[in-house]
């Protein structure tokens, strides 16, 4: 991704990665977190976007696999 914004009073352009993490709201707060903690840039873009429309197959598969997660 090619990234224009504003940094130290001037435009700069960068090239990135993104990364989606796909979790659960309950556990938005312990992986931005952890990826804050990892990542070299001092403020990481972190966005939590709620669900709208999901479909259920797909919601019920994430929900077991974050399931283990919220029990800790």
């Amino acid at each position: 991704m090619i990234s224009h914004y504003w940094w130290q009073g001037a435009i700069e352009r960068g090239e990135e990665v993104v990364m989606i993490i796909k979790t659960r709201a309950a556990l938005a707060d312990p992986v931005a977190a952890a990826v804050k903690e990892l990542h070299s840039y001092t403020t990481p873009a972190l966005m939590v976007i709620p669900l709208e429309s999901v479909d259920q197959a797909y919601l019920a598969w994430l929900m077991a696999e974050t399931e283990s997660a919220t029990k800790g």
